[in-house]
C-alpha cells in the first residue's frame, strides 16, 4: 500500500467543488493527489492551473468527466484503482420560471445519476479508512415531502432509490407529479433522493466501515454565494463564500476518527441533520 493518498471531486472548476480542491489540497501532503473534474476541457485546465501555483500542498490534476455517463465514472474509478477520498458535488442547473418538465431531465441527470454512479463506481474502491462524501442539502429532509411519499425513500435499497428517481421523473413529464404529492419545486425531491441513495449505500456497509473508520455520508454546505443559488434567493447578507462554506466538510473528511452517530447521516457544519421529523407534521 503507497502512503499516497488520492481525492477526487466533482463537478469542480468553479464554485463549492473548486474550494473543495483548493482545502483539500492546501491541508493534504505534497505526495497525495487531488482529483479535480469537470465537464468543460478549458475550465478544467484553467482550474488545475490555477490551484498548482502554489508549493507545499499536494498535486491537483484535471480530468474531464461527464457525471451522467456512467461509463465515463467507472472508467475513471479503474483508472485510479483505490482512492482515499471522494466527493459528489457536481450539480445541474435549475433556473426560476422554467416549466419543471423543461428543465428536470438535466438536473436530475446530474445530481441524482451522477452522485448514484459515483457511488456505486468508486464505493467498491474505497481505501479503508476513505471519505465517501456526497454534497447535498438541508432540503434532503423527509419533511420536504408529504409523509405518504417517506416510505419511498426510507430505509430502502440503492436500486429502490433510483427506481423512485425515475418514477417522479416520468410524472413531472405527464404532468401527474403534483396530484402524486410531489413538490412542484424539483430541486426537494432531487436533494431528498440523493440523501437516500447515501444512506442506502451506507446501510449495506455500516458494519465493515466503521470497524475500519470508513465514513459514508452527505453534506449540507449551508446557504453559499454561488452562480447556481444567485438566481433563487434574494438576501445574501448571511451567506457563505465558497471558501469559507467547505471548511466544517474538510474537516470531517480528514478527521482522524469516526462518529458512528454521523455515519451514513446528513451532517452540516459537523452535526447530524435529523433525516425525519422528531414530531409528526
Amino acid at each position: 500500500m503507497t502512503d499516497q493518498r488520492i481525492a477526487v471531486v466533482t463537478g469542480a472548476n468553479q464554485g463549492i467543488g473548486y474550494a473543495l480542491v483548493e482545502e483539500l489540497a492546501n491541508r493534504m501532503n505534497p505526495e497525495d493527489l487531488v482529483v479535480l473534474t469537470g465537464r468543460n476541457p478549458e475550465r478544467v485546465a484553467a482550474a488545475v492551473a490555477q490551484l498548482n501555483r502554489r508549493a507545499n500542498q499536494a498535486r491537483v490534476e484535471g480530468r474531464v468527466l461527464d457525471v451522467t455517463d456512467g461509463e465515463a465514472v467507472a472508467r475513471l474509478a479503474g483508472e485510479l484503482g483505490v482512492v482515499d477520498i471522494v466527493v459528489s458535488n457536481a450539480v445541474g442547473p435549475l433556473e426560476p420560471g422554467t416549466a419543471a418538465g423543461e428543465q428536470v431531465d438535466e438536473f436530475v441527470d446530474v445530481a441524482n445519476l451522477g452522485a448514484q454512479y459515483m457511488l456505486r463506481a468508486f464505493g467498491p474502491r474505497l481505501r479503508a479508512g476513505g471519505r465517501l462524501i456526497v454534497v447535498a442539502s438541508s432540503l434532503g429532509t423527509l419533511e420536504q415531502l408529504p409523509e405518504e411519499l417517506w416510505g419511498r425513500f426510507d430505509g430502502v435499497s440503492l436500486e429502490d432509490v433510483e427506481k423512485v428517481v425515475e418514477e417522479w421523473r416520468a410524472a413531472v413529464h405527464d404532468g401527474t407529479a403534483a396530484a402524486q404529492g410531489w413538490p412542484e419545486w424539483i430541486n426537494l425531491p432531487s436533494k431528498v433522493a440523493q440523501v437516500a441513495a447515501v444512506r442506502a449505500v451506507a446501510a449495506e456497509r455500516r458494519e465493515r466501515d466503521l470497524a475500519e473508520s470508513t465514513l459514508v455520508a452527505s453534506v449540507c454546505p449551508g446557504l453559499v454565494d454561488t452562480r447556481a443559488s444567485r438566481p433563487w434567493f434574494d438576501d445574501f447578507s448571511q451567506a457563505k463564500s465558497p471558501a469559507d462554506a467547505v471548511q466544517p466538510i474538510v474537516d470531517l473528511i480528514l478527521s482522524d476518527r469516526v462518529d458512528p452517530a454521523q455515519y451514513g447521516e446528513l451532517i452540516r457544519d459537523g452535526k447530524v441533520v435529523d433525516w425525519k421529523p422528531s414530531t409528526p407534521l
